[in-house]
């Protein structure tokens, strides 16, 4: 079996078995690495439950049913696994709320003024001005920051 199809055969247990989120992880088999798509459990399911059965399976595809030559315990692949998991987890929910300022930012920017008190056209075109260039520096942070955590992702790989 090349690492293409024991990922893959993982991978598809993994999706039977598990629910319903999906996050791209990179597994590492021998030398190999490679990028999947891994559907985990439920919003509420605990981590160590979810590296748990991904170390099982992957020992599973690896040594068959019985284990038999295999000389790791589940839990250590699992703990292994579910140190990655936490990262990964770590950066999804710094973007999370990164995304969350932005469109709170967005939505400030964007709500119309109170028409009492805007009465002058200049005055208006002063303030529309005001909130496209607030627009544009925030939309320019956020390209960086975003430009930042892409080669932090790289740098990890």
């Amino acid at each position: 079996m090349n690492r293409r199809q024991v990922i893959s055969s993982i991978v598809t247990r993994c999706r039977l078995k598990a629910g319903l989120q999906a996050a791209t992880l990179l597994f590492s088999v021998g030398k190999w690495g490679e990028p999947v798509q891994v559907v985990a459990m439920s919003g509420n399911a605990q981590p160590d439950k979810l590296a748990s059965f991904l170390a099982e399976e992957i020992l599973r595809t690896i040594y068959g049913d019985d284990y038999r030559g295999c000389t790791v315990s589940p839990d250590e692949i699992a703990k292994i696994i579910l140190k990655g998991l936490q990262q990964a987890q770590t950066r999804t929910n710094e973007l999370v709320e990164l995304y969350e300022k932005v469109v709170e930012a967005v939505d400030l920017l964007t709500t119309p003024p109170d028409p009492g008190k805007v009465t002058d056209p200049e005055q208006l075109r002063r303030l529309l001005s005001e909130r496209l260039d607030g627009i544009h520096a925030l939309t320019t942070k956020t390209i960086q920051t975003t430009a930042l955590v892409r080669r932090a992702a790289k740098t990890d790989e």
